[in-house]
């Protein structure tokens, strides 16, 4: 299999989404320009409309929750945007967002699966389709909107209806395959904690910093899931030919192989792509040209740690574990030589 990575984590806030947030703001009316744009939230789309916005000489406010990362809040402010902490929840920030819109005549932008958003998302399969000749598959991120896959599956359909297109989305919040297995997009699902996240909920919360999953509250997980809108339900029935999911496990695992072999730190959404080749979950694609699309690659630099401690638990190359000994002198060399007979290091 010859496959080929689309590092999108090198777009200058780090994220796809860059793309859908640009052709938006470019689309805006002179007034909506003039009056300046609000988002709610420490998401990727909130960074690159901070970016973008100001680039384009767009006044730009970025309300975020008191639970925000400070380097999130940093990287929006020298980004240009006017930083407003509110709330302790998405839930509070996106109500305090609207409220604010409303009152100063500010345009609200949120994440969704507009035609003019998908548009701009879709030219990263354009980018794709000129750069790797005879491409036979590509994989792409599927879930928060599923706005990636809608669009670029679209692009690539309209380019080659030969490509084969794969979503993948995490195994315990498949809606994409809900939805198509329904027939209708899936606007509420309730996440069921996992062990996994459960362990690294102790550890700083774990769970929040996978850009798939609830940004800032458990409470705001309807919100957040709630996202698969018509038009990108009705581009992924058309033009999708296969949706799979994975575990959490998987994506450490392929978070961990690109920071190895390909030297770039990725967050999960970033990975997920990469982690149905990972996990054996595409043996069709094997001697084909796969083009793998790293979609983000924004991740504070504690919990990309915790990540890669645990995923290098999960490949068997660390071990934790406990030993008590007596306190006795001796005991510490006893059991530094049962190691060493072990060869561990």
């Amino acid at each position: 299999m010859e496959i080929y990575l689309k590092k999108e984590l090198l777009q200058y806030t780090g994220t796809a989404k860059e793309r859908g947030v640009l052709y938006l703001l470019m689309s805006l009316r002179e007034d909506q320009q003039r009056n300046g744009v609000i988002v709610a939230s420490d998401c990727n789309f909130s960074m690159a409309v901070a970016y973008h916005a100001t680039e384009l000489h767009i006044p730009v406010f970025v309300i975020m929750s008191t639970c925000t990362p400070p380097t999130r809040v940093k990287m929006c402010r020298e980004y240009g945007a006017m930083v407003i902490s509110y709330g302790s929840t998405i839930r509070d920030s996106h109500l305090h967002a609207r409220r604010l819109a409303q009152e100063n005549n500010y345009l609200y932008l949120e994440e969704d699966d507009s035609a003019i958003y998908l548009s701009g998302l879709g030219t990263m399969g354009l980018e794709i389709y000129e750069q790797v000749p005879k491409l036979d598959a590509v994989i792409l991120p599927a879930g928060n909107h599923s706005g990636l896959l809608a669009s670029n599956s679209a692009a690539f359909k309209h380019l080659n209806q030969h490509v084969f297109v794969v979503g993948v989305e995490l195994e315990n919040i498949h809606v994409d395959q809900q939805s198509l297995k329904m027939g209708q997009p899936v606007d509420d699902h309730t996440y069921s904690h996992s062990q996994f996240y459960r362990v690294h909920e102790a550890q700083q919360h774990f769970w929040r910093y996978l850009p798939i999953l609830p940004a800032l509250s458990k409470d705001s997980l309807k919100v957040e899931l709630s996202g698969f809108g018509t038009n990108s339900f009705q581009l992924t029935g058309n033009w999708v030919d296969k949706v799979v999911t994975v575990r959490e496990e998987d994506i450490l695992i392929a978070m961990l192989r690109l920071l190895e072999y390909e030297r770039v730190a990725v967050d999960a959404e970033g990975a997920i792509a990469l982690a149905a080749l990972v996990s054996g979950k595409l043996p069709e694609l094997k001697g084909k040209r796969v083009a793998v699309a790293v979609s983000n690659g924004n991740m504070e630099l504690p919990l990309m740690r915790q990540c890669m401690d645990q995923a290098l638990t999960l490949d068997n190359r660390v071990c934790k574990f406990t030993v008590t000994t007596v306190d006795c002198p001796g005991e510490i060399s006893k059991l530094l030589e049962t190691l060493a007979r072990e060869e561990a290091r």
